[in-house]
């Protein structure tokens, strides 16, 4: 039986990242604004630059903890297409193990950016969502890590599985939920957050999770008692708070951090903060490896294309000086 640091679960998909020159544009309805990525309708858009890549969550997760230096398997399923063949040539540039599946067509997803460097993406699932249980476990294997981020239809219900064979083991369990997930409430998510350990999600997530807007740290406390011993929401510019049951602990972005291209930034924040844990690192210094992950990709196009390695994220953390703030709920 093969033993790994950290297992992922989750897409896998061939990326296309297409710049033009769209513009947002903000519309009222209900008594709330959205903003839109507007194209004109009828006319042809010049595409600037067109990039290839692959990504997913379980890839791009997966790509952190193997930089890290742990023994990492991902656990998914692909296509037996070319986008398969390329997701396969990745993993094994990366020295990640392919635990999964193939057949079918594998996810796709195009990445649209905008003149104000946000982007819109359209997906196409694939054949991530119809990974089965006894492929899950094929071959076998064991891990002191489970990392698990969106997964849906016949997937999800193998990762619920897989959480709790996992965790009857002895290993420990992190969940990314999507807002795909969010959106089916905290009762219908209840047999997946017993299993977890550690539970991030952004501020919209959470919020759409718990079924009403809150305070960051009323969001927290309602998460925290619905299973897992550490949550965290991220909120963008805002940065990032973890609340055990004890403390609060939040850290903000650093002001020298310019973002090019935001697709994957919390993916590569919360892989980066498990990776930490995996790793040994106290519960702060792994907030600061998640933030400074986060903080190197948003720099490029790509979700992987500067996730740190083990020695330059060391580096990054012996020089880091901001602070991580500290907060004990009132008794």
């Amino acid at each position: 039986m093969d033993s790994f640091d950290v297992v992922t679960m989750g897409s896998a998909t061939q990326d296309v990242f297409a710049r033009t020159d769209a513009e947002t544009v903000t519309i009222r309805h209900g008594g709330e604004k959205e903003t839109l990525l507007a194209y004109p309708l009828g006319t042809k858009i010049l595409i600037s630059e067109l990039d290839f890549q692959i990504g997913g969550g379980g890839t791009n997760t997966a790509t952190t903890f193997s930089r890290q230096g742990l023994k990492t398997g991902f656990l998914g399923r692909m296509g037996d297409d070319d986008s398969g063949k390329a997701v396969l040539r990745f993993l094994r540039k990366e020295r990640i193990a392919f635990l999964g599946a193939a057949g079918g067509q594998t996810g796709f997803s195009v990445i649209l950016d905008s003149e104000e460097d946000d982007r819109t993406i359209l997906t196409f699932k694939g054949c991530n969502d119809r990974l089965r249980g006894e492929e899950a476990t094929a071959g076998g294997w064991s891990a002191r890590w489970l990392y698990c981020s969106s997964m849906l239809g016949e997937s999800y219900e193998t990762m619920l599985k897989t959480m709790a064979t996992v965790k009857k083991a002895g290993g420990a369990v992190a969940f990314n939920p999507s807002i795909y997930q969010a959106k089916r409430g905290l009762g219908t998510r209840q047999k997946a957050l017993s299993h977890v350990d550690v539970l991030i999600l952004n501020k919209e997530e959470a919020a759409t999770l718990v079924g009403h807007p809150a305070g960051l740290h009323d969001l927290l406390r309602v998460l925290a008692a619905a299973g897992p011993h550490t949550v965290i929401v991220t909120d963008g510019k805002e940065g990032a708070t973890l609340f055990d049951g004890e403390r609060f602990l939040s850290v903000r972005p650093s002001p020298e951090a310019k973002a090019v291209e935001t697709t994957g930034a919390g993916d590569a924040f919360a892989s980066g903060f498990v990776a930490g844990l995996a790793r040994g690192l106290a519960t702060r210094e792994a907030l600061l490896l998640g933030m400074l992950n986060a903080e190197a990709v948003i720099g490029h196009y790509g979700a992987k294309e500067r996730i740190l390695t083990r020695k330059e994220a060391d580096a990054l953390l012996a020089a880091e000086k901001r602070d991580v703030k500290e907060e004990r709920p009132a008794s």
